[in-house]
């Protein structure tokens, strides 16, 4: 029940966060080349709203399998071995998350004690870059529910599309509808 609010919560954070970036970008188009002005923060807003979707999304993409994976030495191994590989690549990871998540929670406390604003926006930077300790921190959630998934054995590797396999799917489809006139 957990990973199904999560799974809410990202992709709700995720799609506010396209939109309010879309919706931004035009207005500043349209107020650079229609009018000659802009929005003094409008950059800085750009810059914050994209680092905070590609940080929810790192996360969002291991659940749907959007990262690239190397595979090709795993699928050599038998199912036992893929998932004690996988397993060691989780724990790698996690630890890695681990080393970033006390790194931006030092980072986000001076901050915070220092009290820097943005430089275009009336926001504390602390609170701007704290998608740092939240992104990690929904990263690492998605960890954990792989590895749990690979302990129980329910699987035996990252979720990963295949664009390849993906491709050929497209192109098979494509025949089929040039053949119906």
């Amino acid at each position: 029940m957990l990973l199904r609010l999560l799974d809410r919560v990202e992709e709700a954070i995720i799609s506010l966060l396209l939109v309010a970036m879309t919706l931004l970008v035009v207005w500043e188009v349209i107020l650079r080349f229609g009018f000659g002005s802009g929005l003094d923060w409008g950059h800085e807003a750009t810059l914050y709203l994209s680092a905070w979707f590609v940080l929810f999304g790192v996360s969002y993409g291991l659940k749907v399998g959007a990262h690239i994976g190397v595979d090709a030495f795993l699928r050599l191994l038998p199912p036992l071995g893929q998932r004690l590989l996988t397993g060691l690549a989780v724990l790698l990871s996690l630890g890695y998350c681990g080393l970033f998540i006390y790194g931006s929670w030092v980072y986000l406390a001076k901050m915070e004690m220092i009290g820097i604003e943005l430089q275009d926006i009336p926001v504390q930077r602390w609170l701007a870059d704290s998608i740092l300790l939240v992104g990690l921190v929904f990263l690492s959630i998605r960890l954990l529910s792989l590895l749990w998934q690979v302990a129980t054995g329910r699987a035996r590797g990252f979720r990963r599309s295949d664009e390849a396999q993906e491709g050929l799917h497209l192109a098979e489809g494509l025949k089929r509808d040039d053949s119906v006139p």
